[in-house]
């Protein structure tokens, strides 16, 4: 299995797409609001590749993972990590976010930061055993609950 940066000569956006929404499928009637995913296509997809910088996991020829870094003031934001569910639980996650690391280092910025879902307790442990600690809960415009949470891990400098 190799992880390679999306560039231009990057074609597979139907695929990219099906594997996001796929590995988001289970968060389906869990999470209220519904995933961001959702409204993802794959023109939004490619314009997305163009403003972040994006990774894919490829095993064979198969697309089976991915994730899209934003540089922010202070950490890199790691946003739409994403791993089939056929092949989640086979540490490809944690592969995806030791390139995150080295994005971070390599610009220099001291941490990561994401969001997960409050009701997904399931990905707080798995986070949290990645290094990460809960940061702050945050709601959705339109929500007087907390809705998310935000996790970051402090990288070793």
């Amino acid at each position: 299995m190799r992880i390679v940066p999306l560039d231009q000569t990057f074609t597979r956006w139907d695929e990219l797409l099906a594997l996001i929404l796929s590995a988001f499928a289970a968060m389906n009637g869990r999470i209220d609001p519904p995933s961001s995913a959702l409204k993802l296509t794959t023109a939004s997809l490619a314009e997305k590749a163009g403003t972040e910088i994006g990774h894919v996991a490829i095993d064979g020829e198969k697309l089976v993972g991915c994730l899209f870094l934003r540089p922010e003031a202070d950490c890199l934001y790691v946003g739409k990590l994403a791993v089939l569910p056929e092949v989640q639980g086979k540490g490809l996650g944690k592969r995806l976010l030791g390139i995150a690391e080295e994005t971070a280092a390599a610009l220099g910025l001291p941490a990561l930061r994401l969001e997960t879902r409050i009701e997904l307790t399931d990905n707080h442990a798995v986070f949290a055993a990645w290094g990460f600690a809960r940061a702050a809960e945050k709601a959705h415009p339109g929500f007087a609950r907390t809705t998310f949470i935000e996790m970051r891990k402090v990288l070793a400098s």
